[in-house]
C-alpha cells in the first residue's frame, strides 16, 4: 500500500470515528432508524477509542494529522460534555432542551430572577464534580 493510500484511509477512518460520536451524542440522525438518538456509553467509547489512536500514532503523524485529529477531539469532548449537562430526552421533546437552554441564556444575561446565581451554583456544584467522572480522558 502506497503513503497516500494509507493517508486516505487513516483519515478516513478518524472521520468514520467522529461521524459514530457525532452520531452516539444525538447530534445527527441515524441513517438506519432516521432518527436522532443519544447512546453516551457508545459516544464516550468512542471518543476514547479516538484518543486511544491519538497516544499509539503520536510521532508518527505529519503535523496537519496531529491538528485534525486534536480538533476532533477537543470538539467531541466539549460537546460530550455539554450532553452530560443536558437531562435525558425522550423523543416527544427532542427540541426542548435546545430552547430551554436558550431561555436560560436569555435569563442570565438580562439577570432576571436568581437563574444566574442558580447557575453559577450549578457549574461548581457536585453535579460538576460527577460530570468529571463519565468524561474521556485525555
Amino acid at each position: 500500500m502506497s503513503e497516500a493510500e494509507a493517508n486516505r484511509y487513516f483519515l478516513g477512518l478518524l472521520f468514520s470515528l467522529h461521524s459514530s460520536a457525532w452520531m452516539h451524542l444525538g447530534k445527527v440522525t441515524n441513517p438506519v432508524t432516521g432518527k436522532s438518538e443519544r447512546n453516551m456509553d457508545a459516544a464516550k467509547e468512542t471518543i476514547d477509542l479516538i484518543g486511544a489512536l491519538e497516544e499509539k500514532t503520536r510521532g508518527n503523524l505529519v503535523a496537519d494529522e496531529e491538528k485534525l485529529m486534536r480538533q476532533l477531539l477537543t470538539e467531541l469532548r466539549v460537546n460530550y460534555v455539554d450532553e452530560l449537562k443536558r437531562a435525558p430526552e425522550t423523543e416527544a421533546d427532542a427540541s426542548a432542551p435546545a430552547e430551554t437552554s436558550a431561555e436560560a441564556s436569555r435569563a442570565e444575561t438580562t439577570g432576571t430572577g436568581d437563574s444566574a446565581d442558580d447557575s453559577a451554583a450549578e457549574s461548581t456544584g457536585a453535579d460538576a464534580t460527577d460530570d468529571r467522572s463519565e468524561r474521556p480522558s485525555s
